[in-house]
């Protein structure tokens, strides 16, 4: 039986989600408890961690990772309001989109120095394709890369501070020391980073790719961190976090948005940059039974801006829709890098599919309506 939050909708499905005696689950209880949370102080201590790390050789005082979308303007922002002089990297998205290129230009010319780490495209696609086919993620490289490329550059140019956005842990729901922690540390990296169990060493061992290929997602080592002296922290464990406050922030700065909501979601103002990740929220759909559209929806259902009855209804609608396109792409033409047919995809989707949360007819096929979407079992409690 699979039983949604009392006050937002988030599912039980959810992997390292908790629920409360009340059936509260723990992205609300974290957000519910930042009334509590001194906020003036958290400012103090990260205006001292800021200040620790300013230079006065005119240098490079932090690194921020950024993909132009809006967290990462917002915190660029924030960076130059507080007197810092960032460094701004990007990992180059795969099958970037027309927006998400404007939205790197316009945060580079929001005054920053930018560096863009591009992998040999080639084997990105390899992995790509490994990604959705062995661990149902067709953007696990790029996730390992967000990760590993700002150490990486921040190690190489003596950058003693990496700036990161939210906390995903406790956004969204996760053991409570990690929901709690304020920094990034190996550890953190590999459990939460998006390896889905796949180890890059696994990649030259099983799949026979040369680790010449792999330098940009290898993790850093435990000596590497500790000798180049590089620490990460989450900016939203400072400042309270708000998705679509920080969207409206960098709107004022010329981040640019699309006209209509995303396909499987609820509003215009994210995962705007990539093709792809139509497919990477609909396998974590297949995966544990909801998508992004719920994820939106429990944000602003916590914040008071939609009731839970009106994020139901949009979720019902939205949510789990199979990807025939995205932001102006079709399915064909985002697999065709993957040389995978639509068939070929269908056939991995339905070997990932949780068998517990969807329906089966007699035969044990999965049940789908014309346009090939899902029907969830009948044990799923709103």
């Amino acid at each position: 039986m699979i039983k949604l939050c009392s006050c937002c909708l988030l599912p039980s499905s959810k992997p390292d989600l908790y629920f409360d005696e009340e059936g509260v689950c723990s992205a609300c209880t974290a957000y519910f408890a930042r009334p509590n949370i001194d906020w003036d102080k958290r400012r103090a201590e990260l205006l001292k961690i800021l200040e620790s790390y300013r230079r006065s050789d005119g240098y490079w005082d932090c690194l921020v990772g950024v993909s132009g979308g809006k967290d990462s303007t917002y915190q660029v922002i924030t960076m130059l309001e507080l007197g810092m002089n960032p460094l701004c990297v990007t990992a180059t998205t795969c099958d970037e989109s027309e927006l998400g290129r404007k939205n790197i230009e316009n945060l580079k010319n929001l005054g920053v120095d930018h560096i863009q780490v591009s992998p040999n495209p080639l084997v990105r696609r390899k992995l790509n394709k490994l990604g959705l086919t062995e661990v149902g993620d067709i953007s696990w490289a790029e996730h390992v890369g967000i990760f590993t490329t700002p150490f990486k550059v921040a190690s190489r140019y003596g950058v003693g501070l990496i700036i990161y956005g939210e906390n995903s842990q406790n956004e969204y729901g996760g053991p409570d020391s990690a929901a709690k922690s304020n920094v990034i540390d190996r550890r953190w990296m590999e459990e939460f980073g998006g390896l889905l169990g796949l180890r890059v060493s696994d990649l030259s061992e099983t799949y026979g790719i040369p680790r010449r290929n792999l330098v940009p997602y290898q993790y850093p080592s435990l000596n590497e961190l500790s000798e180049s002296r590089v620490s990460a922290i989450f900016l939203g464990q400072f400042l309270p976090w708000d998705g679509l406050e920080n969207s409206k922030i960098a709107a004022d700065s010329g981040f640019l948005t699309y006209s209509d909501d995303v396909e499987g979601s609820i509003g215009n103002f994210e995962n705007l940059d990539n093709h792809q990740m139509g497919i990477h929220d609909y396998f974590k759909y297949l995966k544990f039974g909801f998508g992004r559209a719920t994820d939106i929806a429990s944000l602003h259902i916590r914040r008071g801006r939609m009731t839970r009855d009106e994020g139901l209804r949009l979720v019902r609608e939205r949510d789990g829709r199979f990807p025939w396109s995205y932001l102006g792409k079709t399915l064909e033409q985002i697999l065709k890098p993957l040389e995978m047919s639509v068939d070929d995809f269908i056939a991995v989707c339905d070997r990932f599919t949780n068998r517990e949360l969807f329906a089966s007819d007699l035969g044990g096929n999965l049940i789908k309506d014309e346009n090939g979407n899902l029907q969830k079992r009948k044990d799923w409690l709103a």
